[in-house]
């Protein structure tokens, strides 16, 4: 039987091998990223043979498809085990379109499936937000071309500043009243985290500054094997251009190898989907919700 336990800075190289099997372009098959929203999803994981298997426990038994490699009839049936000890049917996240085709081959008839919209990945040309050519981009260049007008600098994140962009953060928690909010209590959470990692985990940053004042940071690491992916984005809203300004500096810094750039989900907000929109995602990665009708063995 299942026993899941949080997960640890220790347990990155095996999960990361598991991922690496797998080459998922999801947002959600980073091991930085389940470590630092560990608390927002109440998620445990373990190694099942040679799977990595991860659950939100936060809303009941909430799966996310595994990663690794094996056989999946055997990996789901101890999956729909555990369900059934928590008194529910299997349920499984973040399942693509393409392995949406492994349950219609082992299970036809025997789940029912939603499209988690808001769970979809925004992919783009990393090529395009580096170089912003075209008519579509005429916005973008014209934010960066204000931004451009002010005193300013970009610079790969290190160590020293640390403190600092913890402290850029926390102001614009306190401003937005984060504390009354669990998500971004646990955004706050997943960002200490990455800093308190950083160098473990292997992570890129970026900053920008006006005046040699922080005003923008971002982070993010490669993915799979042609997919960088932006973990946060953080800027000034009050200058403009400074949030173009950051994607574009650390897209053209960090993102060269890669075909593609995954700028995460939009969790069904609008302004945050428009904001996603608005730079022209070469495609969206959907993602679906299985939910069995039946217990599976």
């Amino acid at each position: 039987m299942f026993e899941f336990r949080t997960i640890e800075l220790s347990d990155r190289e095996w999960i990361t091998r598991a991922l690496r099997k797998s080459d998922f372009r999801g947002c959600e098959y980073s091991f930085s990223n389940n470590m630092a929203w560990r608390r927002l999803y109440e998620t445990g994981i373990l190694k099942y043979k040679d799977f990595y298997i991860s659950c939100s426990h936060k809303y009941g038994v909430d799966f996310i498809f595994p990663a690794g490699e094996g056989d999946y009839r055997d990996v789901f049936a101890e999956m729909s085990r555990y369900s059934e000890k928590n008194g529910a049917f299997l349920t499984i996240h973040s399942v693509t379109n393409e392995n949406l085709r492994l349950f219609e081959e082992l299970y036809s008839g025997l789940y029912d499936i939603t499209r988690d919209e808001g769970s979809f990945d925004y992919i783009y040309r990393a090529e395009d937000l580096r170089e912003l050519k075209g008519k579509k981009y005429h916005s973008k260049r014209n934010h960066l071309n204000r931004f451009y007008g002010n005193n300013w600098e970009y610079s790969p994140i290190s160590e020293k500043n640390f403190d600092d962009l913890i402290e850029f953060a926390t102001l614009s928690y306190n401003q937005n009243g984060g504390y009354d909010d669990e998500s971004s209590v646990s955004e706050q959470f997943a960002i200490n985290t990455y800093f308190n990692n950083f160098h473990e985990l292997e992570l890129k940053g970026g900053i920008i500054r006006v005046d040699g004042a922080i005003q923008g940071f971002t982070i993010g690491e490669p993915l799979n094997s042609d997919t960088f992916v932006i973990h946060i984005e953080k800027a000034n809203p009050n200058i403009q251009g400074s949030y173009a300004a950051i994607n574009n500096e650390f897209a053209k810094a960090s993102s060269s190898g890669f075909l593609y750039i995954n700028r995460e989900e939009d969790l069904g907000l609008e302004g945050l989907r428009k904001s996603k929109k608005s730079y022209y995602p070469e495609f969206l990665l959907e993602k679906n919700t299985v939910r069995f009708n039946c217990f599976i063995h």
